[in-house]
């Protein structure tokens, strides 16, 4: 735990520069856009979210995994996974890319009921790639353990893409906030290949190669979970958002995307923790009591910080908008209080579900991520009509309980079915 409580400390340091990033661009973004705007670039971050993930599916849990397994063997029992991993992104990246660009007029009517940011969704597809780079050499950093190093090689990543993207939105408005959103993660994974072109594992023999059908096959498992939560998730909020929009406008779209933000910058803290130092530790573990125990432990620390973040949120949620938007966005402050407690709720959840990842329990993971998916969207659509955008936190929250439910039940099977014992 000791270990854990350090993770948290430095990726503390990587998300308090993300979070400082992300509350200056979301000023901006509130003081040169309104409610409206801010709606609109949820749309369009819930599309990019949706595409990184999914060229992103072969290059993040897999590679953390199996660098992590295999990096004490040395870096040539981990290239066989890094080629599976890398050709998978470009067989992604090859069939979405033109795919995008010749639906772009469709995309963009469905997701901002405009046709005229077709270009738009057109950057967005074009710029895959390079978001697939900053993944998977930010997988392979994480596999090894190398905390410091991921921490500041993230730290710089962020100054340099938030510097260009308030750039963006400085000159160009909405137009900019969208261009920085859709080219974040590719700037990033630019950034990333400078500054690692000296890494020993960097030297291109390790990626190119060969590949056997066994390792494609096992990297292809966990595609599958990562297409599942790339997808289901980002589709859901849109579609949750467009009910919001049917019901009360693009503003109330707005207020409630602008609490959703809070949630996401507070939360990162636990989630990049998480991501960096929990899925490795469970990979090593084999057992569902050594399992169970190492869950139980990182949630009795994990599940009283969030409790406490979620409390400072709500005390400072107007000073918080004050801060963050302008006064268009004082609405918001009603939905705190639900929303927060979804928060922890979601954070606790994922804590249970980390073993679908860590053992590869493909069904047990699309399954679930589907259907709460799904159950999500249901709620949200019987809730908002009569409750209005509250509705909608309210959901989250029923959601989260359920999922919660779920992945404290099912964790033993999951386990068992993966290890031949429960």
């Amino acid at each position: 735990m000791k270990k854990m409580l350090s993770v948290t400390f430095f990726t503390g340091l990587l998300t308090l520069s993300r979070m400082m990033a992300g509350f200056l661009v979301s000023k901006i973004i509130a003081v040169y856009t309104g409610t409206t705007g801010m709606a609109v670039l949820g749309q369009a971050q819930n599309l990019i979210t949706m595409l990184n993930g999914i060229v992103n599916a072969p290059t993040s849990s897999a590679v953390v995994r199996y660098t992590s397994e295999y990096c004490d063997r040395g870096f040539s029992a981990c290239a066989p996974w890094w080629r599976a991993s890398t050709q998978w992104a470009l067989i992604f990246c090859v069939s979405l890319i033109p795919t995008g660009i010749i639906l772009s007029k469709h995309i963009s009517l469905w997701l901002f009921e405009d046709p005229n940011y077709s270009w738009l969704v057109c950057v967005m597809f074009i710029v895959l790639p390079f978001s697939a780079l900053s993944t998977v050499i930010n997988s392979v950093i994480n596999g090894q353990q190398q905390y410091k190093r991921y921490i500041t090689l993230g730290i710089l990543s962020v100054l340099i893409s938030t510097i260009v993207m308030v750039t963006l939105i400085i000159f160009w408005g909405i137009n900019g906030a969208l261009i920085a959103a859709s080219i974040q993660s590719a700037l990033i994974g630019i950034v990333m290949l400078v500054l690692c072109l000296s890494q020993p594992w960097m030297k291109i023999n390790l990626w190119l190669g060969t590949v056997s059908a066994e390792h494609r096959l096992k990297v292809g498992g966990y595609i599958l979970m990562a297409l599942a939560s790339a997808i289901s998730m980002p589709l859901a909020l849109i579609a949750v958002r467009k009910i919001i929009i049917t019901n009360d406008g693009w503003e109330a779209a707005g207020q409630w995307q602008a609490v959703w933000k809070i949630s996401e910058v507070y939360l990162s803290v636990m989630t990049m923790a998480l991501g960096i130092y929990f899925l490795p530790q469970l990979a090593k573990l084999k057992t569902y009591i050594e399992i169970r125990r190492e869950i139980n432990n990182t949630a009795l620390i994990v599940v009283p910080i969030v409790i406490l973040m979620a409390v400072c949120v709500y005390l400072l949620r107007d000073l918080v908008i004050t801060i963050l938007f302008t006064e268009q966005f004082r609405g918001a402050r009603d939905l705190f209080a639900i929303q927060l407690v979804g928060d922890v709720l979601k954070i606790a959840s994922w804590l249970y579900a980390y073993p679908m990842i860590s053992r590869g329990a493909t069904k047990w993971f699309v399954g679930s991520e589907m259907f709460f998916a799904v159950l999500l969207v249901v709620i949200t659509s019987i809730l908002v009509p009569h409750l209005n955008t509250q509705g909608a936190n309210i959901a989250y929250l029923i959601n989260y309980a359920f999922y919660f439910i779920f992945v404290l039940t099912a964790m033993k099977y999951i386990v068992r079915d993966n290890n031949g014992n429960g």
